[in-house]
């Protein structure tokens, strides 16, 4: 087991909004200072000792950690494409010659105070599949990209573009369109990454493309993001047809996890509820009570709670009838909610059961439906026969009652 210390990313307290600025180190003690040219040194990395049942996925911690909740609240991700994983050391924010993620790394700790939205920077492959992107920063959920940043042009970046969150001139921004998805195979920070990460974006690039996926989804191995423990670890955005974007968090993922995270969250976008770490714009507190509200979905399988860009909400508890049924109705979600499917821990949903959580995923507008309930009156839960028979009962009690007063007053 790493030593906890090396399982977080760097982070940088802001005292004035109480927030942080956590950056996710990569980059790599290479002679090149700025963007041009830095693919070099590609055998830093090297090999493992150790392989899958040390590291990898038959590791004996893996999936023995509860995921969700493990995602620190953040508004905005950076990802500054350079290099490659092979390449990247272990902290590129203290890297002397990679003055391109070192300054940029200062420059958002400097002007943490002044950044409207709480900012993550990450460190992805500076390399899309089809031509050299190093130097290149992309931005979610804005989803924009700044082609070519250098080490001369940081300070100014920054403050036009994530401070005063205006455009940077003389870059232009290019609108990102499609899926991205990131995997930490941050190999020299954690093993665990540098043995997960590798043949998850492997896995993602075959089915991308065997599904032709290629102009729609986009995969790049990514830095030091937080938990090397649940490697492989990987983020997905994407944004729906009102341009809502969101990052969702995933862990223990496996390589035959990936056509379910393909199928489930891009196409029908759904979460894969087992997987989920957390979500961008969520805090802690909201992504444990999204976990709490499925052990109460256990217990009460009418039990839901609506929690939609980071605020939740209750539209009403579900109650039960008499006889087991349920007095629930359909009403319409919000507009860019969609189903979270709650499991049991043995990955079978109960039969019978709708145990549902709707989170803002991004992917996908179409409404879902979910469950307000009305509670019942006490006479529709009667039948029309025992209503009568009541009725008699009492009028009968009632004429015994006058008779014998009657009788009484006679007498």
């Amino acid at each position: 087991m790493m030593a906890s210390n090396r399982d977080e990313p760097l982070t940088f307290l802001n005292t004035s909004i109480s927030s942080s600025v956590g950056v996710s180190e990569g980059g790599d003690s290479s002679q090149i200072g700025s963007a041009s040219g830095s693919f070099q040194n590609e055998g830093f990395l090297g090999g493992f000792d150790g392989g899958d049942e040390d590291f990898g996925f038959s590791r004996s911690e893996f999936r023995q950690s509860l995921l969700v909740g493990t995602v620190k609240y953040y508004e905005r991700h950076v990802f500054l494409c350079y290099k490659k994983p092979q390449v990247w050391p272990p902290r590129i924010e203290a890297a002397e010659f990679d003055r391109l993620p070192r300054l940029l790394s200062a420059a958002l700790s400097s002007r943490k105070a002044d950044m409207k939205r709480q900012t993550r920077l990450t460190i992805c492959e500076g390399y899309d599949g089809t031509e050299t992107s190093n130097g290149d920063v992309l931005i979610f959920p804005d989803m924009i990209r700044y082609r070519r940043l250098t080490h001369f042009d940081v300070d100014t970046f920054v403050e036009e573009v994530l401070v005063k969150d205006g455009e940077w001139l003389p870059g232009s921004p290019e609108p990102l369109t499609g899926t991205y998805i990131f995997v930490c195979a941050h190999g020299a920070r954690d093993k665990r990454c540098g043995v997960c990460g590798p043949a998850l974006v492997s896995r993602f690039k075959d089915e991308i493309e065997s599904r032709g996926y290629q102009s729609k989804v986009s995969v790049r191995p990514c830095s030091h993001i937080g938990g090397h423990k649940y490697a492989g670890n990987v983020i997905i955005f994407g944004s729906n047809n009102h341009q809502k974007v969101s990052g969702h968090w995933y862990g223990y993922v496996m390589p035959d996890d990936v056509p379910m995270l393909l199928d489930q969250h891009i196409e029908k976008g759904e979460i894969v509820d087992r997987l989920w770490r957390g979500q961008m714009g969520l805090s802690e507190e909201d992504q444990m009570k999204a976990q709490e509200q499925w052990v109460i979905a256990n217990g009460d399988g009418n039990m839901e709670r609506s929690i939609e860009d980071g605020s939740q909400a209750t539209d009403g508890g579900c109650c039960q009838a008499s006889g087991g049924s349920s007095c629930c109705r359909v009403s319409n979600p919000p507009e860019s909610a969609v189903n979270f499917n709650l499991e049991t821990k043995n990955g079978e949903k109960k039969k019978g059961i709708k145990n549902q959580i709707s989170i803002n995923i991004g992917n996908k507008g179409a409404a879902t439906p979910h469950k307000v309930c009305t509670m019942p009156t006490w006479l529709e839960t009667w039948e029309r026969e025992d209503a009568y028979a009541a009725l008699a009962l009492i009028g009968a009690a009632v004429s015994v009652a006058v008779a014998y007063n009657c009788y009484r007053q006679l007498g």
